[in-house]
C-alpha cells in the first residue's frame, strides 16, 4: 500500500506504474465498500467513469494508456483507500491510502487577561494563539527558530489555543505556527502592538479547547 497526502482543492494522480497490454481490463474502486469508480477495457475500447461514487462528479480523469487515475479538486471526504486491479495474463493490484488535508487557517494572536501567573502579572504580557475547527494539526510557539511549546490535536476541535507570557520590553522575535504534514501557516507576534512597556522575563504554558480566555486586541493576518 502506498500512502499519498494531498491538500484539499488540489489534484492527485494515482499511478499504476504497470505495462498495460491491449487486452487488459483496468478497474478502480474506492473505500471500504469497494465502490466502483472507473474502468478501462482496451480491447473493447471502453472507458467508463462512475462519477456518482462519493461525490466524485466531474472530478475523475482516467488515462486509457496507463490506467492511472486523477482526482481533480479533491475534498477531505475523498480520503480513503483506492484500489486498482489490472486484469490480463496475470492479476496486478495497486492500493493507495489517500489522506486529504483541509487548508489551514492563519493563527490569531490575542492579548490574554485571564491566564497570566499572579506572581508575575505586572511584569509579563500574557498572550494566546488560537485556531478554530481544525484537526490533525500542531500549534506551536517559536522564539526565533527555537520551539518553545506546542500542542497537537487529531480529532476535529472547535478551539485549539496555546498561551505565552513574554517580557513587555522583549526584543526577540516570536511567532505562532499551525502545521500539518504538508503545509503550515504562521502568524508573527508584534509585541509593541499588543503589549504595554514593562519589564520581566519569559515563560509559557498551554491549554486547548474549552479553556476560557479574555481578549483585548486581536492581531489579524495581512
Amino acid at each position: 500500500m502506498k500512502s499519498v497526502s494531498v491538500m484539499e482543492g488540489d489534484s492527485v494522480t494515482l499511478l499504476t506504474d504497470a505495462e498495460i497490454k491491449k487486452d487488459d481490463l483496468i478497474l478502480w474502486r474506492f473505500g471500504a465498500e469497494d465502490s466502483p469508480m472507473a474502468e478501462v477495457n482496451r480491447s473493447a475500447q471502453i472507458i467508463s467513469v462512475s462519477e456518482s461514487t462519493k461525490g466524485f462528479k466531474d472530478r475523475l480523469q482516467l488515462d486509457p494508456q496507463t490506467g492511472s487515475l486523477t482526482v481533480r479538486n479533491i475534498r477531505t471526504d475523498h480520503s480513503g483507500i483506492y484500489k486498482a486491479q489490472i486484469i490480463g495474463n496475470k492479476m496486478i493490484r495497486k492500493t493507495f491510502n489517500v489522506t486529504v488535508y483541509a487548508r489551514l487557517p492563519v493563527p490569531i494572536i490575542s492579548r490574554d487577561c485571564c491566564c497570566s501567573s499572579s506572581s508575575s502579572s505586572s511584569s509579563y504580557c500574557s498572550l494566546v494563539c488560537s485556531v478554530v475547527n481544525v484537526s490533525h494539526v500542531t500549534l506551536s510557539w517559536y522564539k526565533g527558530n527555537s520551539l518553545l511549546s506546542s500542542i497537537s490535536v487529531f480529532d476535529l476541535s472547535s478551539l485549539v489555543s496555546l498561551h505565552l507570557e513574554v517580557e513587555y520590553q522583549d526584543k526577540n522575535s516570536y511567532s505562532c505556527v499551525l502545521n500539518n504534514h504538508i503545509s503550515n501557516q504562521t502568524q508573527h507576534l508584534d509585541i509593541g502592538e499588543l503589549c504595554q512597556i514593562h519589564s520581566g522575563n519569559i515563560s509559557f504554558y498551554l491549554s486547548h479547547q474549552h479553556q476560557s480566555f479574555c481578549v483585548f486586541t486581536v492581531l489579524l493576518s495581512p
